[in-house]
């Protein structure tokens, strides 16, 4: 017959162990999951590529690029205090550059990954993001536009070992997007107009080493002479006669209303994007963390303190710039270039927190049955008999 008063702890012992084996069920992880069926709404992982940034003022500010080992398709938005993930409604999309009119009114564009030359158009109202669109054939580079109902997107498509290139441009009136022939066959990497009557095209070929300007005048689109072997990769303008173009091998072109004209940069690191607050205070960013600054008169080397490629660069002054690049880096620039440090997707696990205490409880409830058995053991010895 088994001890009663020991019969408690062996009790007690099973329901423990019933319960640190029943718990990791009943409490799950605690995930941030988005309202809609987009997917997952999480920070980018540390290897997330970030390609661009935009706002319509310091307290609206859209980061957008793609995880491939998290979450896909990556778009963070920054209220000027807090940064928060948002849903694209598709993971699968890389998300390369962004442009609005308005909060209410922003574009984006990629493309799909994985597919073949499969362009996206994603729109943004305010409140969610949607796709636009139809059959896009060619990857989309750029978007920008001088109003809501006057946007252009530019892209093309380059295959892997180089041995065809094209091109596309786009336009959307604010009711649909329709194709635009430009008579380029060069894939087009960045846009930049002043009015719809003064649009402006940087594109590259590969298989040539060669690069492109186009100038779009209301009607009709031409090629512009600029006379660089370098790709050139973004292009931003502060007037139609005041246009910086970037690319390969520290490449700074300049447009002064007549011609182009290239520019000491200092650098052979490639730049993969422009943007100023005036013509004396243009940024341009690049390879391994270059940042270049032109104050009207020349190119200077900035410190970034990191050596990311940064593949984006915008701000809403002087001293309110954002760049953004590989390794999920988001730089900002107040006087001083300092990286944002943004929170991880760390799951708030209720049974990692108190798991070791229930194994705590278990071992210890072991030990002084173990202590008590081995002082009374449960099954008491037979009585003796006496000498016969």
């Amino acid at each position: 017959m088994y001890c009663s008063k020991q019969r408690p702890i062996i009790f007690i012992l099973a329901a423990v162990v019933s319960l640190s084996l029943l718990l990791p069920l009943a409490i799950p992880a605690t995930t941030v999951v988005s309202a809609d069926d987009g997917g997952r709404q999480d920070y980018p992982s540390e290897d997330a590529w970030l390609g661009c940034v935009w706002g319509s003022s310091p307290s609206d500010v859209f980061v957008l690029g793609y995880d491939a080992w998290g979450i896909g398709s990556t778009i963070l938005h920054y209220d000027g205090f807090t940064w928060s993930p948002m849903s694209s409604g598709d993971p699968s999309k890389q998300l390369g550059r962004i442009w609005g009119s308005s909060p209410s009114d922003v574009f984006a564009v990629g493309y799909e990954v994985g597919g073949w030359g499969e362009g996206t158009i994603l729109h943004y109202n305010g409140s969610i993001w949607s796709y636009m669109g139809g059959d896009i054939r060619n990857h989309l580079n750029d978007v920008w536009g001088s109003s809501s109902s006057d946007v252009f997107a530019v892209g093309g498509l380059t295959r892997g070992d180089n041995s065809e290139s094209s091109s596309i441009i786009l336009h959307y009136d604010g009711d649909s997007w329709s194709p635009m022939s430009s008579g380029a066959s060069k894939e087009l990497g960045g846009v930049w107009s002043s009015s719809s009557s003064d649009v402006f095209v940087v594109g590259y070929d590969p298989r040539f080493w060669g690069s492109i300007i186009l100038h779009y005048d209301g009607s009709t689109w031409s090629p512009m002479s600029c006379d660089t072997p370098n790709w050139l990769s973004d292009i931003w303008g502060n007037s139609p006669s005041d246009v910086f173009a970037v690319g390969s091998n520290g490449t700074i072109l300049h447009y002064d209303g007549i011609s182009w004209s290239p520019m000491s940069s200092g650098t052979s690191s490639w730049l993969s994007c422009v943007w100023g607050s005036s013509s004396s205070d243009v940024f341009a960013a690049g390879g391994n963390g270059t940042i270049l600054h032109y104050d009207g008169s020349a190119w200077s080397p900035m410190s970034s303190g990191t050596s990311y490629d940064l593949h984006g660069i915008w701000g809403s002054s002087s001293s309110d710039v954002f760049t953004v690049g590989d390794g999920r880096t988001i730089l900002h620039y107040d006087g001083n270039w300092a990286p944002v440090v943004l929170p991880t997707n760390e799951k708030t696990d209720i049974w990692v927190v108190i798991g070791p205490i229930i194994a705590a409880i278990v071992i210890g409830l072991f030990l002084v049955y173990w202590f008590l058995r081995r002082r009374k053991p449960l099954v008491p010895p037979a009585p003796t008999t006496g000498p016969k």
